[in-house]
C-alpha cells in the first residue's frame, strides 16, 4: 500500500501507524502520548497531521494509512494545530522549569543548586557553583541589586530566601579557595527555552509550604526536577511559544512530590494525563474520575509496583528521579 507524505510516495510496512511511517522516512513528526513499543492512546494531539485527501486532521500516533491518503505533516496549518495542542496542555501544567533566582541572576549563578548543596550541608559543593560563576574572591552580590531575592517564591509566602547572606557565608568557609575541585559540572541554561512558570499561590498552598518547607535556607527548591527529558518543553521550545495564552487551569496543587520508591517520585501537578504510565504498567498507576477532573494516581500500596522505565516514559517530568534536590 502507497500513500503520499508532504507529496512524496511512500510504501507503508505492514503494522505501522502513520507516525512511524512518518518517522522512518524521516520526518519529525512530535508526540507526548505516543512512545515507540509502549501501549497508548491518543490524547495529546501534538502529533496532529491532516489528510489533504479528505481534509481531516487525524492524531498520526494511532491512525492506521489507508490507500489514498495524501498526508501533510509540515504545513504551517498543522504547526498551528500542534502549538494550539501545547498552549492547553501548558494550561494543566502547573511547574516551573528553571527556578526564577537563576534565570534573573547577572552572572546566571545557579542559585537553587547552590542552595540544594547548602540545605543538606555539603557546603564544598555549595561553594564549587559559586565558583563556576564568580571570578572569586569577587563577588559582586555587594553591588548587586538582588533580583534573585526580588523574584524569589518564597518572597511570596513569607520572606525572600536571603540568598545574598548565604552566598557570603559559604564564601567566607573557603577564603582562599577560588577552583572547582569537586567534580561539580554546573550546566549554562538555555534562556531561549521556554519557560513554564507557576501560577498564584493559593492560601492552602501558601499555608502548606510555609509549614512544611522547613530546610536551613527555606528554599522551595521550585525548579523542576524532571526539566532535562521533558519533551513538553522541548516542543513548546521549538514551537516558538513563550507563554500559554491560557490561564492555568489545573487545581492539583503545586509542589507535592510523592515518594514512589528509591529515587523515583512523582508530582500529580506536573502531568499531563497522557496515560502512558497507566497502560505500561501493572497495578501501578491509574485514572481517577472522568472529563475535565480526571486525574492520574498512584495509590500507596502500589508504589512498589513501578519501575525506572516509567521514568523514561513521562513526557513531562512528572515521574522523576530525584538524585539532587531535596
Amino acid at each position: 500500500m502507497q500513500i503520499t507524505i508532504n507529496n512524496k510516495s511512500i510504501e507503508v510496512q505492514n503494522g505501522e501507524t502513520i507516525i512511524e511511517t512518518a518517522r522512518r522516512m524521516g520526518y519529525s513528526i512530535p508526540s507526548l502520548c505516543y512512545a515507540k513499543d509502549a501501549q497508548h492512546k491518543s490524547s495529546c494531539m501534538v502529533c496532529a497531521v491532516k489528510n489533504d485527501a479528505n481534509g481531516q486532521i487525524i492524531p498520526s500516533c494511532t491512525t492506521l494509512p489507508t490507500e489514498g491518503m495524501q498526508i501533510d505533516t509540515e504545513s504551517d496549518e498543522i504547526k498551528q494545530i500542534r502549538a494550539l495542542s501545547l498552549e492547553l496542555l501548558l494550561s494543566d501544567h502547573r511547574a516551573d522549569c528553571e527556578a526564577p533566582c537563576h534565570l534573573v541572576c547577572p552572572v546566571s549563578l545557579d542559585i537553587e543548586l547552590m542552595l540544594s548543596y547548602y540545605d543538606k550541608k555539603e557546603f564544598e559543593k555549595a561553594h564549587a557553583v559559586i565558583a563556576a560563576a564568580f571570578s572569586l574572591p569577587e563577588i559582586a552580590c555587594d553591588t548587586c541589586k538582588a533580583p534573585c531575592e526580588k523574584a524569589c517564591r518564597r518572597g511570596r509566602i513569607d520572606k525572600a530566601v536571603a540568598i545574598r547572606t548565604i552566598i557570603k557565608e559559604i564564601a567566607e568557609m573557603f577564603i582562599g579557595k577560588t577552583t572547582n575541585d569537586f567534580g561539580i559540572k554546573v550546566e549554562k541554561t538555555d534562556k531561549n527555552a521556554f519557560q513554564s512558570r507557576l501560577s498564584s499561590f493559593t492560601t492552602e498552598e501558601k499555608k502548606r509550604l510555609e509549614e512544611t518547607v522547613v530546610v536551613p535556607s527555606l528554599c522551595l527548591h521550585c525548579a523542576c526536577t524532571g526539566r532535562k527529558g521533558c519533551m513538553l518543553r522541548q516542543y513548546a521550545t521549538e514551537a516558538g511559544i513563550k507563554r500559554s495564552r491560557y490561564e492555568a487551569s489545573s487545581k492539583l496543587p503545586i509542589m507535592t512530590k510523592q515518594h514512589v520508591n528509591g529515587n523515583i517520585y512523582f508530582e500529580q501537578a506536573k502531568c499531563i494525563r497522557c496515560g502512558l504510565c497507566v497502560y505500561n504498567t501493572k497495578n501501578g498507576f491509574t485514572f481517577k474520575d472522568r472529563g475535565f477532573g480526571m486525574e492520574v494516581v498512584l495509590p500507596e500500596e502500589s508504589r512498589e509496583n513501578i519501575g525506572k522505565e516509567v521514568v523514561e516514559l513521562c513526557p513531562t517530568g512528572a515521574i522523576y528521579l530525584n538524585n539532587m534536590y531535596i
